[in-house]
């Protein structure tokens, strides 16, 4: 219950501890059920595929909280409601609608044209391979070794930070800016005040340091767009849209490695598929995609309109949580197995980059990185396994996070 309606509410885990099992639950309810998110705050949450895709899709469906969330003007009065400012109080794509999005989008969009995620390729070759070598030397003695710590997370964030052109003494303090925002698990004004001093700070020195030092990376291409032309991109638009860029182009391919080393470490059967030339590795990035997407549920969008859902009208103004976990897992599309990973069973089709305008524009980067760590990975080491037992990996303490804190391996088998 929350103090802005009267209607009972599932509450979100706040942890994300068990996102399927919560999908479920939330499945078992109805096709869009009114949900509580950390703080207090009030959503709805679709919880079947068909349904997400038609919401999405909708016209009358908005990312922009200051045109359509009828609460919008209500957040100050809630102290515990701070951490969303960090999804919805800003101005990039992920929060604007109709043309605003578009003009937005056409901006950036350029930038990650598949000429230039190709001439990506050598670099993420050479960088995996770099920390493969580091991975087979800490596990020389036979010890655990992080996967996650040495592979899945310093990949993306090498690479997103070249592309972006973010200085070596300046990635530390990105990575926690995106942590940051990343937690849901406190929705105290404490944290939130200082994700946004962290988002003030953070940024505005790189785009400092790019101006003065302008090179060929993506950061300085944006500096060029507001510079040239700055009633298209505005000071605001600038540092919301880095914000964002390098935010999902990090955190998402370091759960997107990590998912699928897991998921087929505890299905050797798949991998040995794999190897055999049975299945595609790009089967199974899409199979992990459907089933641990790195973006469980991401806040938020509104109705512009009242939405009828089935026999559920949601309310104009009122949020809704765009739940990618729960259509990736939903029986009605994908059969009863559909909690199973299968990579044979050829899910391209999942929602976890988004679709139509709203689809990541940096989804072929997140794949092609994808596409070479993991190869990579398991060709270097045939003898990788698990080293922790079927309940004992933790969850990246999120409900929109979908990932593990930690992978240990062994890599000799």
């Amino acid at each position: 219950m929350t103090v802005t309606d009267r209607i009972d509410r599932f509450v979100i885990d706040p942890f994300g501890a068990d996102i399927a099992g919560e999908s479920a639950r939330l499945r078992a309810l109805g096709p869009v059920v009114p949900v509580e998110l950390p703080g207090g705050i009030p959503a709805w949450a679709p919880t079947g595929y068909d349904v997400l895709k038609q919401l999405i899709l909708d016209p009358q469906v908005s990312k922009d909280p200051r045109r359509h969330w009828k609460l919008w003007p209500e957040i100050g009065e809630h102290p515990s409601w701070g951490w969303i400012l960090g999804w919805v109080g800003v101005v990039n794509m992920l929060s604007t609608y109709g043309a605003d999005h578009t003009r937005l989008r056409k901006l950036v969009s350029p930038s990650f044209t598949h000429r230039r995620t190709e001439a990506m390729r050598a670099q993420v070759e050479a960088v995996t391979a770099e920390l493969l070598d580091a991975l087979a030397a800490a596990g020389a003695d036979g010890g655990v070794v992080d996967v996650k710590a040495g592979l899945a997370h310093p990949l993306p964030l090498r690479i997103i930070c070249d592309l972006f052109g973010v200085p070596d003494e300046m990635r530390e303090d990105t990575r926690r800016l995106i942590a940051a925002i990343m937690d849901t698990t406190d929705p105290s004004p404490e944290h939130a005040a200082s994700v946004q001093q962290q988002i003030g700070t953070v940024l505005p020195a790189l785009i400092a340091h790019r101006s003065e030092h302008p090179g060929d990376d993506l950061t300085t291409e944006l500096i060029r767009v507001r510079d040239e032309d700055g009633d298209r991109l505005s000071d605001e638009e600038l540092l919301y849209t880095l914000l964002l860029v390098i935010g999902a182009g990090f955190e998402t391919t370091v759960n997107l490695i990590g998912n699928a080393v897991v998921a087929l470490l505890r299905r050797p059967e798949q991998l040995a598929a794999v190897r055999a030339g049975k299945i595609t590795w790009d089967a199974v990035v899409d199979e992990t995609l459907r089933v641990h997407p790195s973006i469980a549920a991401l806040p938020l969008r509104f109705a512009v309109t009242d939405l009828e859902v089935g026999d559920v009208t949601i309310p104009a103004g009122d949020a809704i949580i765009t739940t990618y976990a729960a259509a990736g897992l939903d029986p009605a599309h994908y059969g009863p197995d559909a909690d199973v990973f299968d990579a044979s069973r050829g899910a391209d089709d999942h929602l976890a980059f988004g679709i139509g305008v709203h689809r990541c524009i940096g989804a072929p980067l997140a794949r092609m990185e994808a596409l070479t760590a993991l190869p990579a990975l398991f060709d270097r080491f045939p003898g990788l396994r698990l080293a922790a037992a079927e309940g004992e990996l933790r969850q990246v303490p999120s409900f929109i996070a979908f990932g593990w804190q930690e992978v240990p391996v062994r890599l000799d088998g």
